[in-house]
């Protein structure tokens, strides 16, 4: 059981975000463990190392974070960094003074400084960066989706090629930002906005084993037209990683756990172990991985028109007023979502969902830097 929990907590800590029903098993189990969720890459840019405590899986809170640590990245060179708390149990590289570098080996260092009832320093093993190609490309195609109904309708599949010649990198791992633009059917102020949403699922390949280092047509993502997200312009970012071999054992560890779903016990349970651990109690467990990985991205932006997609504002309109003198709660709880003055007196459809008259409802009305119009 208690082997069982550990995983319970990892997966909740690695993939949030995700939907996880609630299973509290009978436990008397107290001990609180410390998460580490850390990846450096080669690519300019701050990095991310999250420190936080487990939660008890009868408790209704999240696990709170450390705060206070000492945390650092020495390479193999000597070099150390010293890392600076954003935010609570955020800590973060100086994006003008760190830069992982291909070949070379990176080791976390992390003490709590008494911020708990015990100082303690934990430490990663030391993990080299490999290098990763870069994608070669991305792409998708248009497939029938059949929603049992007869009628014509269109999803997007999306799929993506990459091959190593000089077979440097024999593990990788993928994840993926997908952005969305999408319009309100009605002429109000916030009538266009986007929405972005991370991946999920554990992506890896073990190219090792393959007589070619080369990944042909790989299922990426896949979008059903049961959302907006196809109705005007969709991106999605991929980002491609190098792994170790003992960093693909993880995470095909951490795969394999979360596919078996609602059923822990469809396989004897066993603790998944990362790569840090305490110098002053080796008896603790330490949850999640330090990862160091080079890194390659490539963007995808489909503007085609799909058949069949869902409209999400057919039930908007909820009255019909010739004045709106005496409209109650209007833009509080009422708000306009179409007028028409070419009658007399004049038509004003009335909305009680807000997000039917504002797009930020669900998504920013600030156009992403990097989008690109032309495209």
């Amino acid at each position: 059981m208690r082997q069982a929990k550990y995983i319970i907590y990892l997966i909740i800590a690695i993939l949030t975000g995700g939907c996880i029903s609630e299973f509290i098993p009978e436990t008397e189990e107290n001990n609180e463990m410390l998460v580490v969720e850390g990846l450096i890459t080669d690519q300019p840019g701050i990095n991310t190392v999250r420190l936080s405590k487990s939660q008890l899986l009868s408790s209704k809170t999240k696990g709170s974070p450390y705060r206070g640590c000492l945390v650092t990245i020495t390479d193999n060179l000597g070099n150390v960094s010293i890392l600076k708390e954003k935010s609570a149990g955020t800590y973060v590289t100086d994006s003008a003074q760190f830069l992982g570098t291909v070949g070379r080996t990176y080791k976390l260092t992390v003490r709590t400084n008494n911020v708990v009832s015990d100082d303690f320093t934990y430490e990663s093993l030391p993990v080299k960066m490999i290098p990763v190609p870069p994608v070669d490309s991305i792409y998708y195609e248009k497939e029938r989706y059949n929603d049992g109904s007869g009628n014509l309708r269109e999803s997007c599949q999306i799929w993506f090629d990459s091959h190593d010649p000089d077979n440097e990198c024999k593990f990788y791992r993928w994840d993926y930002t997908e952005t969305w633009l999408f319009q309100l059917p009605y002429v109000v102020s916030n009538n266009t906005c986007w929405i972005s949403a991370n991946s999920s699922t554990i992506d890896i390949k073990n190219a090792s084993i393959l007589s070619e280092n080369r990944i042909s047509k790989y299922p990426l993502n896949y979008v059903t037209p049961e959302s907006d997200k196809l109705s005007k312009k969709y991106s999605l970012l991929l980002n491609q990683y190098s792994l170790s071999e003992d960093e693909f054992n993880y995470w095909e560890k951490l795969k394999k756990v979360t596919e078996e779903v609602g059923s822990l016990y469809d396989v004897t349970p066993s603790f998944i172990p990362g790569n840090v651990t305490c110098l002053e109690d080796n008896s603790q467990t330490v949850l999640g991985y330090f990862s160091v990985s080079a890194k390659k991205s490539k963007r995808l932006y489909v503007t085609d028109h799909f058949t069949g997609l869902i409209n999400l504002y057919n039930g908007c309109a909820s009255d019909t007023v010739n004045s709106l003198v005496d409209v109650p709660d209007l833009n509080r709880k009422i708000w306009v979502i179409e007028t028409n003055f070419l009658v007399r007196p004049p038509i004003y459809i009335l909305t009680i969902t807000k997000g039917c008259a504002d797009c930020t409802v669900r998504g920013t009305n600030i156009k992403p830097s990097w989008w690109d119009d032309s495209k």
